[in-house]
Order: structure tokens, then C-alpha cells, then sequence
């Protein structure tokens, strides 16, 4: 069975992800499609995300494509002019990245209930972050102390990552299928990095199903028999 994240034969499931998605699908396509420039995809993530903001809704989507030896991003959101929604605009950004260029692939996972925890309980959300340019990501919140009467500044407190970009996938708003793909890009991602391989259909498979490697160097000479040495005769290799 293929991973679920492979891309199909010329692209066809990444097609579909992208049909499925529902979020002005041939735009979708068709920018995919002119950023890859004539690669053919091997793994791809495609992840609608939909943002609540009073009485608007917002979405847009994400489209993570491993093809041959680069990553492309592409990311298409749109914005609405009028209260009806008639007048919308599509803003669309694509970036290609070099595999050898992304310096970090982090997966962060997320389970309930941890103290019931068995290998095969669900893991509920997952984050996927990429780096590749080094950018330092810096959320800031005003940091404050135990005692509610303190009238006095404590700063700032908060995190900061190396990211380029980063993918929430829940679950409960995704599904479990979509949680089990990233993790398979994920380490499709990873083993490209750290080893690419040549056979692009190669890369989106699980590791025991790859096909091995022919092993390079020297080709031992076969050791013959000492009595054949020793009387002159050729009788063959030794067993």
C-alpha cells in the first residue's frame, strides 16, 4: 500500500488532496503546477485552515510539495472587500527551497490524557515546523508575578524559534488521517534532507520498504583452498 502522502503518478494524488480541499481548487492546481516547473512531485501535505474573526470567516491553504531535490511552498488565502462577499481577491505566494538548503524539520505531538498513554493511543494534534533561512521567530507577552496587587513592570516574556513555516494539524478538526501525513511527510522531509536518494518514489516509502542500496568499493577476490595453492590447482572459491 502507498504512503498517504505520495504523490501518485504524475502528481494525481496531489490533485486530489487539493480537489478534496475545496478552497478554489484549480487556482490551487494550476499555481502548484507553474511552481514546480516541470519536476514531478514525489510527497506533498495539503493542509485548509479556517480562522474565526467575529463575523467573518477566514481560510486558506497550504500546499507542501517534495519534488525531487527541492521543497515548494505554495499559500493561497483571499480577502473580501464588501460586506457581501462579492468582491474578493485571491493573494497567492509560492517559494522553492533546495532540500540541502532547510536546516531543521521539528514535529511537536500532542496527546490526551497522557497518563493513560498505550502505544497505539491517538496522538490528538500536531505541529510541524520548517527552517530553512535561520529566521528567528519572537512571540512576546508582558510577563507578570504572583501577586495580583503588583503594579510594577516585569518585562516581557515568551518564546522564540527558528521557523519558516508552521502547520498546525488537529485530530479533532483535520482527523486522525490528516495527523498520521504529516508525520509521514515529516520524515519523508527528513530522510531527504539528511540523505536524498535518487529514486524519487523511493523517498515516500517507509523505510523497510525501500529497496537496499547496491554496496560500492572493491569486489573481494575469491579465497581458494589451500591444498589447491598448494598443489598448483585452480579448484575454485573456498565455501
Amino acid at each position: 500500500m502507498a504512503p498517504m502522502t505520495y504523490s501518485g503518478e504524475r502528481g494525481q494524488r496531489l490533485v486530489d488532496d487539493i480537489n478534496k480541499a475545496g478552497f478554489y481548487p484549480q487556482l490551487v492546481i494550476d499555481v502548484v503546477q507553474d511552481s514546480l516547473d516541470g519536476r514531478s512531485p514525489v510527497s506533498h501535505l495539503v493542509q485548509l485552515e479556517t480562522h474565526l474573526d467575529r463575523t467573518e470567516v477566514h481560510r486558506h491553504i497550504t500546499a507542501l510539495v517534495l519534488a525531487e531535490d527541492v521543497l515548494h511552498v505554495t499559500h493561497v488565502d483571499d480577502e473580501e472587500f464588501d460586506e457581501n462577499g462579492r468582491d474578493v481577491v485571491a493573494r497567492v505566494s509560492t517559494e522553492t527551497v533546495g532540500i540541502s538548503q532547510i536546516r531543521s524539520v521539528t514535529l511537536s505531538y500532542s496527546y490526551y490524557q497522557p497518563a493513560n498513554y498505550r502505544p497505539d493511543s491517538p496522538i490528538s494534534e500536531v505541529t510541524l515546523a520548517i527552517a530553512w533561512t535561520g529566521t528567528l521567530h519572537v512571540d512576546l507577552t508582558p510577563a507578570v508575578c504572583d501577586d495580583p496587587q503588583c503594579q510594577a513592570d516585569h518585562g516581557y516574556t515568551g518564546t522564540a524559534a527558528r521557523e519558516d513555516i508552521v502547520l498546525r494539524i488537529s485530530a479533532e478538526a483535520d482527523g486522525p488521517a490528516a495527523v498520521e501525513g504529516a508525520r509521514e511527510f515529516a520524515r519523508t522531509l527528513r530522510r531527504a534532507n539528511l540523505a536524498p536518494l535518487t529514486n524519487g518514489a523511493q523517498i515516500a516509502q517507509p523505510v523497510h520498504a525501500r529497496t537496499p542500496a547496491p554496496r560500492r568499493g572493491p569486489t573481494a577476490t575469491p579465497r581458494t583452498r589451500f591444498t589447491d595453492r598448494f598443489t598448483g590447482r585452480d579448484g575454485g572459491a573456498a565455501r
